[in-house]
């Protein structure tokens, strides 16, 4: 069996190998998507298939939907070429659950995938024309954080960027130029209403699609390469930009899943490496736990998307949400298990689960420590979603997320995922700095992470990190030395409040950290040892 419409048609044969198929007209909900589209999504990538995707794929199944869902793919069109367009953009969503079971289901939502290249003059001609439809509701990004970025980390606009302010909307090259030109033909058939609503994993992320479009539409009109009114219209009730929190675990193809489908009797599923080293395959394999929650203000109305479960409510709920995952109920869990992890000589998250020691670490550093200074939402409950975490989703053996790939940037992480819970226990009434112990536990661990050297004291490699050549020279000068020559010396790395948010020798933390990393540099075996008997 291949993955086409074609063979699609054999139902009984998808059915016995144990796939959930579309029994929705494919063919006719094209045509309608086609005529009226309502959703065009930017970023083909693995969390789109496994997360958008799917759930209108689910909500066509079940009669509540008539129309797809369209893809455009703005940083590598390879992705198109080589995945979507030879399996008639259809794919296979392998939900690995904790349990040991597999659910395979075949996505038939997307009515079209394009280039979102404006080179491309067929397919940026029909992304002008959906965007200039009255039909069209919304425009979803998952483009990563650094899609949304004009400049670079010194501040200076990037060429594409400065190009494209010079140029206009002609024939833009910058991802959100692009967008920015996609959503000027709106201006121009009408100044029509339309939500712009970035699903990307960072902070106030609405907010960064804003700036960064009202950058180009200020640009352009002060250069007269647009109507006058265009910025007004884009920073107008017309175009709402909200905010979202999104949650969900799609790493990248599996080789296991591979062999898995191939089993099945599924052929031509083999992943592909595109030149810009994105990695893809005509399947998806993603975690079972999944959170979708946004801020509800859509100009042009929008379908009954809470039946598949995402979650419509305020911003200021939506920020609560977010502070609740990435300061205390998960991100912080995945540092202290990508630290450990690596001084460890753990290859999986997973299988760090099964060690009693860390088990003990992530669950105090979450029900112990953070719990107390989480914020509560009020639409999920913090403690039900860090034991969810705890019980479900970190140790799922099918999920392969390695502490290397986690620790990259942890420099650029500890403000939010250790910095926030600090601050709170430094401020509130009924908390108190000294009553933390594994946050601090973990600190100290990512100091002697710096070192490069194993608890078996073998050398190990970093993983990226824009200040490792900054923070690694110090760190080497520990040696044997004592706590207090310790303190002397890492005292720039744990008061500088970029770093933490929070200057640490200020808030009481630098004889516990100093006293943890001098017990964790004496030897071979240290580590562990003084993870053991504070954990314990």
């Amino acid at each position: 069996m291949k993955l086409t419409l074609q063979d699609l048609k054999k139902p009984n044969e998808w059915i016995k190998m144990g796939y959930e198929i579309p029994d929705f007209d494919i063919e006719k909900m094209r045509q309608q998507t086609k005529c009226d589209p309502f959703w065009i999504h930017f970023g083909a990538g693995n969390i789109f298939k496994a997360f958008q995707a799917a759930a209108v794929n689910r909500l066509l199944c079940s009669g509540q939907l008539d129309r797809g869902i369209i893809v455009a793919e703005g940083y590598d069109s390879e992705i198109i070429d080589k995945v979507f367009r030879p399996h008639d953009n259809l794919s296979v969503l392998v939900t690995l659950k904790s349990d040991g079971s597999v659910r395979r289901e075949v996505i038939a939502s997307v009515a079209d995938a394009l280039a979102l290249d404006s080179g491309n003059t067929q397919d940026f001609g029909a992304l002008r024309e959906m965007f200039s439809k009255p039909s069209l509701q919304i425009a979803s990004f998952t483009i990563t954080e650094k899609g949304y970025s004009l400049t670079d980390s010194a501040g200076r606009i990037l060429p594409e960027v400065q190009r494209d302010y010079e140029k206009g909307y002609y024939e833009p090259i910058s991802y959100i130029g692009k967008v920015t030109a996609l959503l000027y033909a709106r201006y121009l058939s009408g100044a029509k209403p339309v939500a712009m609503v970035s699903m990307d994993n960072c902070s106030h992320n609405g907010d960064r699609l804003r700036e960064a479009v009202l950058s180009f539409a200020g640009e352009w009109t002060k250069r007269s390469i647009c109507e006058a009114g265009f910025y007004e219209y884009a920073g107008s009730d017309n175009v709402s930009f909200p905010c979202t929190m999104i949650d969900k675990i799609t790493p990248r193809p599996d080789p296991k899943i591979v062999e898995l489908l191939k089993s099945d009797g599924l052929e031509d599923i083999k992943p592909v490496v595109t030149a810009k080293n994105t990695y893809v395959a005509p399947f998806v394999n993603a975690e079972e736990c999944e959170y979708l929650v946004i801020e509800d203000v859509f100009p042009n109305g929008r379908p009954e998307l809470e039946k598949c479960g995402f979650i419509f409510t305020d911003r200021k709920t939506v920020d609560k949400t977010e502070r609740m995952k990435v300061c205390t109920c998960l991100n912080p869990l995945h540092t202290a298990l990508a630290v450990f992890g690596c001084l460890l000589g753990f290859r999986l998250i997973s299988d760090e689960m099964k060690d009693p020691d860390l088990r003990k670490l992530v669950e105090g550093i979450g029900l112990r420590e953070g719990l107390p200074a989480a914020a509560d939402p009020g639409i999920i409950d913090p403690r039900e979603f860090i034991e969810t975490v705890i019980n479900i989703r970190l140790p799922n053996p099918f999920m392969p997320d390695t502490p290397q790939r986690i620790a990259s940037d942890t420099s650029q992480k500890l403000g939010v995922r250790f910095g926030e819970t600090i601050k709170a226990y430094s401020e509130a009434k009924g908390l108190s700095v000294g009553d933390l112990r594994l946050i601090p536990l973990t600190i100290a661990g990512w100091l002697r992470y710096l070192t490069g050297i194993d608890d078996s004291g073998r050398e190990f490699k970093l993983s990226p990190d824009p200040m490792l050549d900054e923070l690694c020279p110090i760190v080497k000068q520990i040696g044997d030395g004592t706590p207090d020559k310790i303190k002397q010396i890492i005292k720039p790395i744990i008061s500088n409040t970029a770093i933490f948010g929070i200057d640490l020798c200020r808030a009481g933390l630098a004889d516990i950290i100093c006293n943890y990393l001098h017990s964790m540099m004496q030897g071979n075996g240290s580590v562990r040892k003084t993870l053991k008997e504070v954990v314990n």
